[in-house]
């Protein structure tokens, strides 16, 4: 009987550190693409962005990372935030012919934005840095796609160039990609380059927050059934371990 109880209490604990696991796994955020936060604005209106650099290499810094805007949706108006340690070079485009941008015309926008580390300032590894920028009005397209290249201390450069895959899986190498809303609040999200279908991002968060609770709920139940087990099935005055 001592044993089946070791057996049974052994058996209890297996499953709360699978069901650990699982809980983990659920909630562990995606790591190792250069992103845009937030993900979502709305049309017609400024946006401050941070574009979030995390480090990849394990031996070189990250000293230079290169963005550029969208070419077919210019935005009026475009700064960017300092950061500490980093310059920043602006490269303009003429347009021809010239667009209307909130009630004016717009012959030149901003095509690229450069920052270069000083020094020592570049993105360690295991580190991460991010970059503001402010723009608007945004145009009235369902996503704007943000091309970037990321250059380390050792010459390597990574390309976040890739566009949405159709099936709306994530490529290998995606660029930062911001869905931009419609003013009535439907929110829009890419399905392939220029599509764009109703999102349920909140919902399914909240969803996923529901599920994970749901399962700690569950694990807790389970815990507790094996114990009442363990206990109903060791004789009187026998202890459990």
């Amino acid at each position: 009987m001592l044993a089946h109880s070791r057996t049974a209490r052994r058996a209890a604990l297996v499953a709360l550190g699978s069901a650990l696991g699982a809980v983990l796994v659920l909630g562990a955020p995606a790591s190792g693409h250069v992103r845009v936060d937030p993900a979502e604005a709305v049309q017609g209106g400024f946006a401050r962005l941070a574009f979030q650099v995390p480090n990849e290499s394990d031996s070189a810094s990250t000293t230079k990372l290169e963005i550029r805007l969208p070419e077919d949706a210019p935005v009026a108006s475009v700064s960017t935030a300092p950061v500490p340690g980093w310059t920043v070079a602006v490269q303009r485009r003429r347009l021809d012919p010239p667009v209307v941008l909130n009630g004016a015309q717009v012959t030149e926008v901003v095509s690229v934005l450069t920052w270069t580390a000083v020094g020592d300032s570049g993105i360690r590894p295991g580190q991460f840095q991010e970059f503001a920028v402010s723009l608007g009005p945004l145009p009235k397209v369902n996503t704007m796609v943000f091309k970037t290249l990321q250059t380390y201390s050792d010459g390597t450069i990574t390309r976040w160039i890739e566009l949405p895959n159709p099936d709306g899986t994530e490529p290998e190498n995606p660029a930062p990609t911001l869905v931009v809303k419609k003013p009535d609040g439907v929110p829009t999200v890419p399905h392939g380059h220029g599509d764009a279908e109703p999102a349920s991002g909140g919902s399914s968060g909240a969803a996923v927050g529901f599920g994970i609770a749901g399962l700690v709920a569950g694990l807790g139940g389970l815990v507790l059934g094996a114990m009442a087990y363990v206990r109903s099935r060791r004789p009187h005055g026998l202890p459990i371990a």
